[in-house]
Parts: C-alpha cells; structure tokens; sequence
C-alpha cells in the first residue's frame, strides 16, 4: 500500500478533526438552522459520491454479465443496506436534538452515544473510500487515482460540519473544549480503519469488487435517508436543507468527474 492510498484514508479525518476544531474558535451550540444546512450539504456529498463514485463504477464492472449486469449492484446495494440496519439496531446511540436513544439499551451517557452516532454514520464512508482505493489499486478497473482522491476530498468536506456539530454541542452540554475536540474526532477514527479493513478485503477478493462498491452505497444511501434527511428537514419548514442538499451533491458530482 503506497503513500498515496494512505493519505487518501486518512483524508476524511483530517476533514473531521478542522470541524471538531470549531470549538476553539465559537463560543455558543451551533444554530439548529446552521445544523440543518450543514446536514443538508452533508447529505447531499453521500448521495453524489454513492452513485458517481460506486454504483456507477460498480455497473461498469459488470456490464459483462449482459442482462444479468444489474445483479451485483443490486445485491451489494441491500446487503450495505442490510449491515447499516443491524448496526443501527444494536449500537446504543443518540442523534442530536433527540432525547431518545436508540439501539439496545445501555446505560452509556448522552455524550458517549452522541459519539456513537456519528460514528455509525462514519462506518460506511470508510468503506467506501477503502473500496474506491481497492478498485484503483486492482489496476484492472475504471477507477483512477483522480477518482479516488475525489471521493476522499468530497468525504472530508462533508466530513467538516459532523465535526463541528458532535464536539460544539458536547462543549455546550458541560465538555471541556479539548474533550470536545478528542470527541468529535475520535468520531472519524473508524473511517481510516474500515477503509484500510476494506481494501485488505477487496484485494483477497478481487472479483467481488462490484459488489463491495454498491455495499458501501447501499450503506451510505441508509444512513442518509435514515438520518440525516429527516434532521436537515427538522424544525419550521424551510427550503435551506434542500439548497445546501443540491450544493454538496453538486461539488462532489463536480470533483468526481473533474478529478476522475
């Protein structure tokens, strides 16, 4: 694994930590109209980079197959949406602007489980900046080197407002702001470890490379649709979360093809 590859996984928590890091720089919770915006703009990167960076190279890949091409993006699709469900219904985690947890009952803190929550969110970007390198590593794919940077660059900058929306409301809840910090960034932890786990998987498992890029957008599209639409729909109605929706797909639609 070259130098390249590595900088490329650990990317998205560079991402993470500069958002972690407002809370050095603001004094007071983010605005629930800023949160939206932010998880809008987030949403909007995950949907982009599952079709642009996964699906679409998944189908290409298995276009050999003829009428039966469509088989290994649709099977990975709802085995990645299979995952994220049991994730989702035995992790003990807590959204922000909930006051009811969810998973199997614990008795861990708010705080721990807002933790948690993100990094749920967290589990399948990694694997898909880890499936997206594998592909490029596999020399034998469309995925290029500009490709794979595309996703772990849009991954980061989306990776920027969860940052700063775990570590702020930790620090308004009584954290200390370096707690915070370690907080929200330990959040991304898990993204540079499933995507080194993803492309050691990957490379015993060539063929199956199809089918890992369509699980990691099965996996995204669920978290997104799960949770992070209906919190950027939260509150008074307001069109904000679908503009900034529009603009994150938009720029990371934008660096796929103009990096790849």
């Amino acid at each position: 694994m070259g130098i390249g590859v590595i900088v490329g996984l650990l990317i998205p928590l560079g991402g993470t930590a500069a958002g972690a890091a407002c809370v050095f720089l603001m004094r007071k919770e983010l605005n629930a109209t800023v949160q939206r915006a932010l998880t809008g703009f987030a949403a909007g990167v995950m949907v982009a980079a599952s079709f642009w960076s996964l699906l679409l190279p998944a189908m290409e890949q298995s276009k050999d197959l003829g009428h039966w091409a469509f088989f290994p993006s649709a099977l990975g699709f709802w085995l990645g949406i299979g995952l994220v469900l049991l994730l989702d219904s035995v992790i003990p985690h807590l959204h922000i602007d909930n006051d009811k947890p969810e998973g199997v009952k614990s008795r861990l803190g708010r705080a721990t489980m807002m933790v948690l929550a993100v990094t749920l969110h967290n589990i399948p970007e990694g694997m898909a900046v880890g499936v997206v390198y594998a592909g490029f590593l596999a020399e034998n794919t469309e995925i290029t080197v500009g490709a794979a940077l595309a996703l772990s660059i849009g991954i980061a900058i989306q990776n920027f407002p969860e940052g700063a929306i775990i570590s702020m409301p930790l620090c308004a809840n009584g954290k200390s702001r370096r707690g915070a910090f370690l907080s929200g960034t330990l959040s991304g932890v898990v993204e540079p470890v499933f995507g080194f786990l993803t492309i050691v998987a990957a490379g015993l498992l060539v063929p199956m490379l199809p089918y890992l890029l369509s699980f990691a957008a099965g996996a995204m599209i669920y978290v997104v649709v799960e949770d992070l639409i209906p919190e950027m729909a939260a509150g008074d109605h307001s069109n904000l979360g679908v503009l900034m929706f529009s603009l994150g797909f938009t720029l990371m639609m934008i660096l796929d093809v103009a990096l790849g």
